[in-house]
């Protein structure tokens, strides 16, 4: 699946990241349990966001009884990986300069830059 065009709102977004530091299947405590020292919100707003991961094919619900299991179809480097290269198409027009100029820009302090740096020299990208 490319996930280079398929940016998630906000609040999907962190009940996926949810969903990710779970174990699979979750229940919906386990992901509310993650949720709730940053964004907790109520069960039927986790539900409607977990419904609408579903219809775009990032989680998929199985019942088990009363209750239902969510398993990510996306894993969170999936993930990553499309956001990093639409952000480098779009917004940086393609430019390894831009991108650059971008994290620089964007607050990396010199020891994240360092890292990148050895990094790439070690070939670990």
């Amino acid at each position: 699946m490319d996930l280079s065009n398929r940016r998630l709102p906000d609040s999907e977004l962190e009940v996926m990241q949810a969903l990710w530091r779970c174990g699979t299947p979750a229940v919906r405590k386990d992901i509310e349990a993650v949720l709730l020292p940053r964004h907790p919100m109520a069960q039927t707003t986790l539900l409607t966001l977990l419904t609408r991961l579903a219809e775009k094919e990032f989680v998929r619900i199985d019942r088990a009884g009363r209750s239902s299991l969510y398993t990510p179809l996306v894993t969170e480097q999936e993930y990553l990986a499309g956001q990093s290269s639409r952000f480098f198409t779009k917004l940086c027009g393609g430019s390894v300069s831009t991108f650059a100029a971008a994290l620089c820009d964007g607050g990396l302090s010199r020891e994240d830059l360092y890292e990148l740096k050895k990094l790439l020299e070690e070939h670990a990208l």
